[in-house]
């Protein structure tokens, strides 16, 4: 399975665009030459007339085909699957789990107690309905997550999303109760922060009115607010800048009574200051600009670091991808002066895991640390104890070639939750016990597809630049190496989010029981191999992030597993700009390509939804080089009349107030204009992801998957 060291001196090589992506002087650049900025309104009748037009054309299409209605039924089932995973939160003695079936479409927030989600078939009690909910408020609530005061097992602030946008109300809800607070704390619709201060304090980064939200659309001034007063009342008690992407406060304890209270304000998507509270009030506290505090354990504060820091008035170095502990009475004595020992060190090949939502994978319970890493993309799981003589590690037994994902834990005792999962193998949790470094099989997903013939390999292809580029293929033990299998690559590449193994349950029984195989690339840009792994595509780097992608759809034709006629490719949001560059850059390379929730036009990305927010990883277009750069790769601007493209699925929400489907709807009608055919789905609900409820994602997936079958399953 394994392929040969990436050696750190290439994964920080810099790498610079190639010329022939370079965007001539000819490319309209101001606003008045798009002439499709009417669809950018986004829920203005022209817009919506156009995106119902389309929509119809492309559902007619579909709903015709022979596939659909056998691929939108088995979707469902699984989607709806009675059996399938209760994915566990601890509260207290009791575990929580979202719900979502035929019955509940909105979903139920759901309890048990501890002992009885081991059993096979727990016992659950509804809490919160958000089908009735949604009936009573007359608004179509998703739910999201809960803000549960320390130690979690009471007051908790749960927010709902009216359709799935980012933005959302919270509510005050008693756990012990079963009922949301009368008079509790609420707050109106907003992209907002909050954090506990205590029982009737909140720290709130919301709307406050004109000039306290960023350029990014998120708030930016944090006030103190005390329950039983208006909200309008609240105190200010940090604030950012305009120019940031957020700023927010954040409360951490651990189970000996410690706690932190923190501000921060996001200057870019990775790099942060933050300050801490201290019984002289708020400090500076001097740490990298790319790090995090991961949490409290025993008077240990625990920071990740993304890059090499010397502490003021110390010589050693730390490396970047490392976990470092301080103690916290130290740090909250002189914040300025810190003095880190070292936890957990990156090699050459194992790396902290990275999440998408930008956390990493840490988790504690009362006495211990958990640390899930990646190991060449394989999983690992390490238990982690503090003494005065430093930190102990063990290991957990958890099995190869896997994803490792730490669920959840507890500070009332050092039990735990972890899911493993694998492309071929169903997801499971298992209960752990820290102290007795045991694993237990708690439940597990059905088998969702016939995976008896289906084998998993770990490749390698080379980049342009001579990097070695991992990925992972999946295909049946009888494959013909004659170029003719239909074939489905992936990847994300970028915002250090690591893209690895997981269950295959709607591509196993809709892709590889009809004969395809599927492949996922981890392309630089993403955290597989730490924070190098990722600054080596960052901004105008980014050409490289596209050349390991083209590299490794390359090596697949190379091993005859595949050909352009029956090669396919899928990526959302990030990756949905990654499918429109390998659009207009390789049109000869793919049969088709999906396009989900995509970034697709660089060069007014910062204007549209939250798209400020991310000039960390892409760049800016009031910087010249950087414009350069972007315009040489934005799908939108590098499309062009009389280029065969392949056929694209493109699918967008209305209700995406994320990246925001003006990009979708841009470039499907650009594509109009040069008389090329594509395919357009935009449904209405669903934020920045499939659908808002089980039955518009397993459309979704049928949907994909018809249209792949439709143009890579031809003779």
């Amino acid at each position: 399975m394994r392929s040969n060291t990436l050696p750190l001196a290439i994964l920080l090589t810099a790498v610079v665009i190639a010329p022939q992506y370079l965007q001539s002087q000819k490319t309209p650049t101001a606003d008045q030459q798009d002439k499709y900025l009417y669809l950018e309104d986004n829920s203005s009748p022209r817009a919506l007339a156009w995106v119902k037009d389309h929509d119809e054309r492309t559902a007619k299409v579909f709903e015709a085909d022979p596939h659909f209605a056998p691929f939108v039924a088995d979707a469902l089932k699984i989607a709806e699957d009675p059996s399938r995973l209760p994915v566990p939160e601890q509260h207290g003695s009791s575990v929580y789990n979202l719900w979502h079936d035929a019955q509940h479409l909105h979903g139920i927030l759901r309890k048990t107690s501890f002992a009885d989600y081991l059993n096979p078939e727990p016992h659950w009690q509804t809490v919160i309905d958000y089908d009735a909910l949604s009936k009573q408020d007359k608004t179509s609530w998703v739910a999201k997550d809960m803000n549960c005061m320390y130690p979690g097992d009471r007051l908790c602030l749960v927010t709902l999303s009216a359709g799935g946008e980012d933005a959302h109300t919270i509510r005050e809800f008693d756990l012990k109760t079963g009922t949301f607070v009368s008079n509790g704390f609420v707050l109106p619709h907003s992209k907002q922060d909050v954090a506990w201060r205590d029982g009737d304090t909140l720290y709130v980064a919301r709307d406050w009115g004109p000039g306290t939200m960023t350029t990014s659309g998120y708030p930016f001034v944090v006030k103190m607010w005390r329950r039983g007063t208006p909200l309008d009342s609240a105190k200010e008690v940090f604030r950012g800048q305009q120019s940031d992407i957020e700023a927010g406060a954040s409360s951490l304890n651990d189970a000996q009574g410690d706690s932190l209270i923190v501000f921060q304000r996001a200057i870019d998507f990775f790099a942060k200051e933050v300050e801490v509270l201290t019984t002289a009030g708020p400090k500076r506290l001097m740490i990298p600009g790319k790090s995090q505090i991961s949490g409290l354990l025993a008077g240990h504060m625990l920071l990740a670091i993304d890059e090499d820091w010397t502490p003021a008035g110390q010589t050693k170095t730390f490396r970047q991808g490392s976990l470092l502990s301080m103690n916290l009475k130290d740090a909250l004595a002189d914040p300025a002066h810190l003095k880190p020992t070292v936890v957990f060190e990156p090699t050459s090949q194992e790396f902290m895991v990275k999440l998408a939502t930008g956390g990493d994978g840490t988790a504690f319970t009362r006495n211990h640390l958990l640390l899930t890493t990646l190991d060449h993309v394989q999983g690992r799981a390490y238990v982690y104890t503090p003494s005065s003589a430093g930190w102990t590690r063990k290991a957990l037994p958890v099995p190869q070639n896997m994803s490792v994902d730490l669920t959840d834990a507890s500070t009332t005792d050092d039990s735990f939750f972890l899911t493993i999962t694998g492309f071929l193998t169903p997801s499971s949790v298992f209960v752990g016990d820290a102290a007795a470094m045991t694993l237990k099989l708690a439940h597990s997903d059905p088998i969702h597809f016939d995976a008896l013939n289906e084998v998993v390999e770990q490749l390698d292809a080379v980049s342009t630049d001579g990097t070695k580029i991992p990925y992972f293929i999946i295909h049946s033990k009888s494959i013909r190496y004659d170029g003719t299998n239909p074939t489905l690559l992936t990847a994300y590449g970028g915002f250090q989010a690591s893209s690895t193994p997981t269950y295959l349950g709607y591509a196993g029984k809709l892709w590889l029981e009809h004969g395809g195989v599927y492949v996922l690339a981890n392309i630089r840009g993403g955290g597989e191999f730490g924070p190098a792994w990722h600054e080596a595509g960052l901004k105008t780097h980014r050409q490289i992030i596209y050349d390991d992608f083209a590299a490794a759809a390359k090596n697949l034709i190379a091993r005859k597993i595949t050909s352009s006629k029956h090669l396919g490719i899928v990526g959302g949001s990030n990756g949905g700009l990654l499918m429109g560059v390998e659009m207009t850059q390789h049109p000869d390379l793919w049969g088709a390509i999906v396009i989900q929730v995509p970034l697709l036009d660089m060069l007014r990305f910062e204007q549209i939804a939250a798209g400020a927010s991310w000039v960390g990883e892409y760049g800016s277009v009031s910087i010249p080089e950087q414009r350069i750069f972007l315009a040489g790769i934005s799908p939108y601007n590098q499309l062009k009349p009389g280029v065969r493209y392949p056929t694209p699925l493109i699918f967008t929400t209305t209700k995406d107030d994320r990246v925001g489907p003006q990009h979708a709807r841009k470039f499907a009608a650009k594509m109009e204009e040069f008389g090329d055919p594509f395919y357009y789905d935009e449904i209405i609900e669903g934020g920045h992801g499939a659908g808002a409820n089980l039955a518009q994602e397993a459309r979704t997936r049928a949907e994909m998957y018809v249209y792949l079958t439709r143009e890579l399953m031809k003779p």
